[in-house]
């Protein structure tokens, strides 16, 4: 059963989806334990901390406020103290009231009971010293003493207790924190690797079918119909893959009906265009008669004209002949030089009307290849014509052919120094018909079958011809031919 390609979307991203939702969850509840942790760090241990010193704090300026009283007897000393006093239990019993460990609620006990005996020795203490010349008695300071290093060292132990507890807690807190954060790396790693190996299956399960799909589309935008492709894509694509074939089946039936209509008409046109031809050129050669000279101009753009659709028409049967296999070649030892030249003087006038030079380069003597004479010729006309169709006023177009012996082959190429063609255009400049983008008003009218003629010339001799161009710099069309030896 194949799934579709939704399915496979979905249940890829559901497997993702559980990993992370997995991840997501166990940082939650380790997130919470933390969070329990910062909590009971916050809301008992620090403030219990925070409280037993100011308890310290609170004893010993009740200290103070006893020794100045004893010092100078003055009352509000005494006032002081029973302030700071009462301040000092009401902040204790704040702190036994939420006090949840034994140990440290006994430390509390104690300080509430050493306190309050501390608290009563004093006032008595007062009550005896009314007299001026009253003493304070004998062992009194020796037991305050005491009694203030007891409370303080209660106070001390209790804030130890609560400073161990919340050492304890960060230690565990960063341990958990550590244990948690390598599951959570491998939970990552583990969607990770999910998300790649699902990518993989994605591409070669979606992304696969589909560009096989692309290049067959491709190949039909460049005219070749006749092709199908099989695909074994999820259930949605295949049907998508039918209609393609479909469609390219169809495209195919249309193109043959057209080139069969085209190759008839083009047939059915050349007898009567020939005949139009001679008789422009009789009354050109005017034996029917002398012509003023406006007539003679009018015969002559007739001339030219019929002379052009000749041309298209021919054009369009020897391709039509190429497609359908039944152009026939002789191919046989050839030297190129010669067809060249031939080429060359045919375009020497168009050249010199525009000032272009025709530069060829190329070895001495014969160059030989195996080709059919009058069908390179046919390229040649084609590519050199092109480029002295295409080279401003006073442009040069540049013929070499370079042999390489080593490699069996001929290289041939035709440079012009016109306007050069857009990347856009170049994967479509053998494809019939096809001219371009050109400049509006420049004039260079064609039929868009010259480099679609070549290029089936070309691969007929087992060849190879291509173009390369760049805008503002001109433009190259390389040929590879096989070589005969030279003798």
């Amino acid at each position: 059963m194949r799934l579709s390609i939704f399915s496979r979307l979905a249940l890829g991203s559901l497997a993702i989806v559980l990993v992370m939702a997995g991840v997501n969850l166990y940082a939650l509840l380790h997130l919470r334990q933390l969070t329990a942790l910062s909590t009971q760090l916050v809301s008992y241990h620090y403030p219990a901390i925070e409280g037993a010193k100011r308890l310290v704090s609170s004893l010993y300026a009740q200290l103070r406020n006893e020794k100045k009283y004893m010092a100078i007897r003055n009352g509000e000393f005494v006032t002081y103290f029973r302030e700071e006093s009462d301040e000092f239990r009401r902040s204790l019993g704040t702190l036994q009231d939420g006090e949840m460990s034994g140990q440290a609620k006994d430390l509390l006990d104690d300080v509430d009971r050493l306190q309050h005996t501390y608290r009563r020795g004093f006032l008595e203490v007062v009550d005896q010293l009314e007299g001026p010349s009253a003493l304070v008695p004998a062992g009194y300071e020796p037991r305050r003493e005491d009694l203030v290093d007891r409370i303080t060292t209660d106070l001390q132990s209790y804030i130890r207790i609560h400073e161990a507890k919340v050492s304890t807690g960060v230690g565990d807190s960063r341990v958990s924190s550590a244990r948690a954060e390598a599951v959570i790396q491998q939970l990552i790693l583990l969607a990770f690797f999910l998300g790649v190996v699902f990518a993989g299956v994605a591409s070669y399960s979606i992304l696969r079918p589909l560009r096989r799909l692309q290049t067959h589309i491709q190949k039909i935008g460049q005219g070749k119909f006749g092709t199908t492709v099989d695909v074994d894509a999820p259930s949605d694509l295949a049907e998508l893959v039918e209609t393609v074939n479909w469609m390219g089946k169809k495209l195919q039936e249309l193109d043959d009906m057209k080139a069969e209509f085209i190759a008839h008409v083009s047939h059915e046109l050349r007898t009567p265009m020939a005949s139009i031809q001679e008789g422009t050129q009789l009354l050109l050669d005017q034996i029917p008669g002398p012509l003023t000279r406006d007539q003679q101009e009018t015969v002559r753009i007739m001339a030219e004209s019929s002379r052009r659709l000749i041309h298209l028409i021919s054009s369009l049967l020897d391709l039509s002949k190429m497609e359908a296999g039944m152009m026939e070649y002789r191919i046989v030892v050839t030297d190129l030089r010669v067809i060249a030249e031939a080429s060359v003087d045919k375009l020497r006038l168009l050249a010199e009307a525009k000032h272009v030079q025709i530069l060829t380069e190329a070895p001495d003597g014969r160059i030989p290849v195996f080709a059919d004479g009058g069908r390179m010729e046919q390229v040649l006309d084609n590519l050199l014509s092109n480029a002295v169709k295409f080279s401003p006023q006073g442009g040069v177009v540049h013929l070499r052919m370079q042999p390489d012996d080593k490699a069996g082959l001929l290289r041939v190429s035709v440079a012009d120094t016109g306007p050069g063609i857009a990347p856009e255009d170049l994967p479509h400049l053998f494809e019939r018909f096809y001219q371009g983008r050109r400049p509006a008003g420049s004039g260079l009218a064609g039929s868009g079958l010259g480099l679609a003629l070549a290029k089936k010339v070309v691969e007929a001799h087992s060849g190879k011809i291509w173009v390369e161009s760049e805008l503002g710099k001109g433009t190259t069309v390389h040929l590879r031919l096989p070589a005969a030896g030279r003798a």
